[in-house]
């Protein structure tokens, strides 16, 4: 069985899309640094309770576990413990049976797992560059179905046919 490692944010929720629009309303500078401090302070309960579920999501990824061809792990960045309890407990809601790995935004998904041959769904091209790097394999989830060079998909469940 392969690992297949799925991010949270812009994959499974809108958070990202959620919390991006309020650093807008608030005029957070665009420099990383900025967008770092922001995040640590972000209401993350408020985010969550405005964000909503990207495509069936939780169906899809159960769905994945099911087929029993993947050890599937939900590989989210987080910029707080209060941003990984909320994000776990919320996951817990909908999946039981998944593993959940916070990575402290500082710290490259690369860095947490074993990535050789290792299946990574991100939102974010370049983590899937880091990834692929890294001698994993890299799936870009965009609505748009834009794959900015890596294999897409707009609905989960579609890992099940891709692989």
């Amino acid at each position: 069985m392969k690992n297949l490692y799925i991010d949270f944010d812009g994959v499974i929720y809108n958070s990202i899309e959620v919390s991006y629009k309020m650093a807008e309303e608030e005029k957070i500078n665009r420099d990383y640094e900025s967008y770092y401090q922001f995040f640590k302070n972000l209401d993350w309960c408020g985010v969550l309770e405005e964000s909503t579920e990207i495509n069936d999501a939780f169906n899809c990824i159960q769905k994945i576990i099911d087929c029993s061809r993947f050890n599937v792990f939900i590989l989210t960045h987080v910029v707080s413990l209060k941003e990984a309890e909320l994000k776990v407990k919320l996951i817990r809601e909908h999946l039981e049976d998944v593993t959940i790995i916070p990575v402290p935004k500082k710290i490259s998904k690369t860095k947490m797992v074993k990535v050789k041959d290792a299946i990574l769904v991100d939102d974010y091209p370049e983590n899937l560059r880091e990834w692929k790097e890294a001698g994993g394999i890299g799936v870009r989830f965009d609505l748009d179905m834009d794959g900015k060079g890596f294999p897409v998909i707009c609905k989960l469940d579609e890992l099940i046919e891709m692989f």
